[in-house]
């Protein structure tokens, strides 16, 4: 029988290797009972400082009858390893004459195409910017030199935004196939921990090459990549796809592809996309997003007021997660943090900046930093053009791109002229909805009474982020599918995901729609 305990609590200094032993004291069994052993979730507990615990939940079989002390019985349970493992649907009736295109190589495309070629229907990938090589070159041009490559940046390229971020791959959504999501990632080189840790993060270091190995198990199962594509054209007869147009950056030209079967795992910054798709009629609407900035303070004082003096050096780099509510009815909160990361330029337009944070997988920086933002409601937009979220965000990365000077340096201040208003801090204020500013300003004394030290004076407040998630909506059915037949929105640019695991997950289920309506010609079989 396999069981599952959770709760299991050790104190900080306590190694993983003796868990096992620890298990069957709880449960009084010797430790030779436990067989396969597996932890499977690690979090820190760190609400009576400076007395921190980890908190374990481990799985296990055994052959003997376990006799469950009363205390524990809520802890334990019996484990149903078949219902952990989604299968994929068997394949519909409809013939697919030509293969399934997947747009974008984001989280959702990645696994979208993964899937398909792991069901033999040898996709398609088309991606508009570079294969890695080609983008990390183009990132680091642009870092050195500010030149920015419109088609080659920090979003655009090789495994999408992610790929240039703190590599986070936790999630709030409860989904069958997070799991294997994460074993994919093990599988491609992230390491083993992401499968039990509560905050697993890869790091940009380490997922550039994960990505690339993911793509190559692509290509080994017969899926086709195509860089430096971009879609321009959606061919649409009676309502269904018939064909797409594309265009290679490099040679400038444009070629029909027949296609009835499309994954469209754009991302939240493909803003040409997004005005094409709208021109070719699919069902789209305004979604609310959120404006903020960074905020960074020295990692050694989140680590301090997160696990105490005492425990410092002990754990890893601290994270924090905070939350706010204005006076002005705005939300304020923190999102993507990143400790032991840095601030990053991540536009993608010249004479347009925004900014994001950045970590690789040691955390190491001796910096933390954390997005601060708050709620943008559809009625701010102005106007009721499906797209003017997306010029809402344009306007105010075209403030913060002057504002910074011109030549892609971020707006920044000190969290003392932030708090203050003085004009140091006009630069950054000046890069916000007046409603964005004041609400951020006013959250930050509450923030520190969470977390000591938050308003350091000499804390680093930047202007302006603006691409946490997507600004519009792309309209799907039951069964994925748009009101374009043929055509399935999948993942963040769609505006069905918020991270990395989630929209992969997303980007899994497009694959599985497309398998159980269609099926393959028999010669594909």
């Amino acid at each position: 029988m396999r069981y599952r305990f959770k709760g299991i609590k050790t104190n900080i200094d306590v190694h993983m290797s003796d868990l096992p032993a620890v298990t069957a004291a709880k449960l009084r069994i010797p430790v030779s009972d436990i067989k396969d052993f597996e932890v499977r979730r690690k979090s820190v507990d760190s609400r009576k400082k400076p007395y921190i615990q980890f908190v374990y939940t481990v799985d296990f079989d055994t052959d003997k009858k376990l006799h469950i002390p009363k205390k524990l019985s809520s802890d334990i349970s019996i484990v149903n390893i078949g219902s952990e493992r989604p299968s994929p649907p068997s394949p519909g009736s409809l013939l697919l004459a030509s293969r399934p295109v997947v747009v974008g190589m984001g989280p959702a495309g990645l696994f979208a195409a993964l899937e398909l070629a792991k069901s033999g229907y040898r996709p398609l990938v088309l991606e508009r910017g570079p294969a890695m090589n080609g983008r990390i070159d183009a990132v680091e041009r642009f870092r050195k030199n500010r030149i920015l490559d419109p088609e080659a940046n920090m979003l655009f390229g090789e495994g999408g935004a992610g790929t240039f971020s703190d590599g986070k791959i936790g999630t709030g959504i409860k989904d069958s196939l997070i799991r294997e999501v994460l074993k994919e990632f093990r599988d491609a080189g992230a390491g083993d921990d992401i499968m039990y840790l509560a905050k697993p993060h890869i790091g940009t270091d380490v997922l550039r090459e994960v990505i690339v190995n993911i793509r190559k198990k692509i290509e080994s199962l017969g899926g086709e990549i195509l860089f430096d594509t971009k879609l321009e054209r959606l061919v649409i007869d009676a309502g269904c796809l018939k064909a797409i147009e594309i265009t290679g950056s490099k040679t400038s030209e444009t070629r029909r592809i027949a296609a009835d079967a499309l994954i469209l795992a754009i991302g939240h910054s493909a803003r040409d996309t997004f005005s094409m798709i709208h021109a070719s009629g699919l069902s789209m609407q305004q979604k609310p997003f959120s404006i903020g900035v960074r905020m960074e303070h020295p990692q050694a004082l989140i680590d301090e007021s997160q696990y105490g003096r005492e425990n410092a050096g002990k754990l890893p780099p601290a994270d924090y997660r905070i939350n706010y509510k204005a006076s002005n009815g705005r939300g304020v909160y923190s999102f993507c943090m990143c400790p032991g990361g840095e601030v990053v330029v991540c536009s993608t337009k010249d004479g347009e900046l925004c900014v994001n944070g950045m970590s690789n997988r040691k955390r190491d920086s001796g910096t933390a930093n954390s997005g601060i933002l708050c709620d943008v409601r559809t009625e701010d937009f102005g106007s009721d053009d499906v797209l003017a979220g997306v010029r809402f965000q344009e306007k105010y990365e075209r403030l913060a791109f002057k504002n910074g000077g011109g030549d892609f340096t971020a707006p920044s201040c000190s969290m003392e002229a932030f708090l203050n208003g003085t004009s140091e801090s006009a630069k950054v204020t000046d890069s916000l909805p007046d409603f964005a500013a004041e609400a951020i300003r006013e959250a930050v004394p509450d923030f520190a009474r969470k977390i000591h030290g938050y308003d350091d004076p000499s804390a680093l407040v930047t202007a302006v982020e603006t691409r946490s998630s997507s600004p519009v909506r792309i309209i799907r059915d039951e069964h994925g599918e748009s009101n374009i037949k043929g055509v399935y929105p999948a993942g963040e640019g769609a505006g069905y995901a918020g991270g990395i695991t989630s929209a992969a997950c997303d980007g899994i289920r497009a694959a599985w729609h497309i398998i159980e309506q269609y099926r393959l010609q028999q010669q594909d079989l």
